[in-house]
């Protein structure tokens, strides 16, 4: 598997990466949504350390959160017909549509970082309060801030949603930033959630979402900055052979990506 279009930022010295300054993006969603789980199973058991990594997909396909049911979810007759993915991650959360205009950050965090790390929503607030400054730089837009459980909202309207998996010693904690998104696509593969917050009032996808356009560079750099996480390029075998191994074994099957 080639790694040479990814790059993210660590604080260890284990992985093998490239210098390159390409988008860090896979070619494939399986891989883009394994290397987020492979991140955190190094972490987990080699001790490689807190990471924190962007990518943007280049291609649409949707994402359930570990426990959604995709028959609830999603409409997969219009997936099938149009050729999108349909995948399940790690995490919980709600079903996602991805694809290009729509910047994903994962990081990697250790409970030794900070004591409300511990707690789940401590956990969202203390991560998402530093999101949003670091969105605020990058945007020039003050009108963003937080809606608990685990999404930042513009104007009343959604434009991150957040979610988590969580080990003994380190937990991933993934979001999306709409910033130049095709938002009506959202409706025509995803069916309304079943499970729904309250401020989203029984708003349809279309009504309930925005873009908030990003300076991505800058967005970086400062959540670089504000989580104290260097960007290091430098290369692992070990965790190209872990993506691997959670495509072949996880997100290429059925019985994994259409359990329930």
């Amino acid at each position: 598997m080639s790694l040479k279009t990814i790059s993210f930022a660590l604080k260890s010295k284990n992985y093998y990466m490239s210098t390159t300054k390409k988008p860090m993006n896979f070619e494939t969603p399986e891989e883009n949504i394994a290397f987020d789980e492979a991140l955190l199973v190094q972490a987990e058991k080699n001790g490689t350390g807190e990471a924190v990594r962007f990518w943007e997909s280049k291609k649409y396909f949707v994402v359930l959160g570990t426990g959604n049911k995709i028959h609830q979810e999603v409409d997969i007759e219009a997936c099938a017909k149009d050729n999108v993915p349909v995948l399940r991650r790690t995490s919980a959360g709600g079903t996602v549509l991805q694809g290009p205009g729509c910047l994903n950050f994962s990081l990697v965090l250790s409970y030794e970082r900070d004591k409300t790390l511990a707690d789940v929503n401590k956990s969202y607030n203390y991560i998402l309060e530093k999101i949003i400054d670091c969105a605020k730089i990058a945007s020039g837009n003050g009108n963003i801030c937080f809606k608990p459980i685990s999404d930042i909202v513009y104007a009343d309207k959604k434009v991150s949603g957040n979610a988590q998996a969580r080990k003994r010693h380190f937990f991933l904690h993934h979001g999306t930033w709409l910033y130049d998104f095709d938002l009506k696509l959202i409706s025509s593969y995803l069916k309304e959630p079943v499970n729904q917050p309250d401020y989203r009032r029984k708003r349809k996808h279309n009504d309930f979402v925005a873009n908030v356009p990003l300076n991505i560079e800058k967005f970086k750099k400062e959540v670089f900055k504000k989580f104290d996480l260097p960007e290091i390029t430098q290369n692992s075998p070990e965790l190209a052979v872990q993506v691997s191994e959670l495509i072949e074994k996880k997100y290429s099957l059925d019985s994994w990506n259409r359990k329930i």
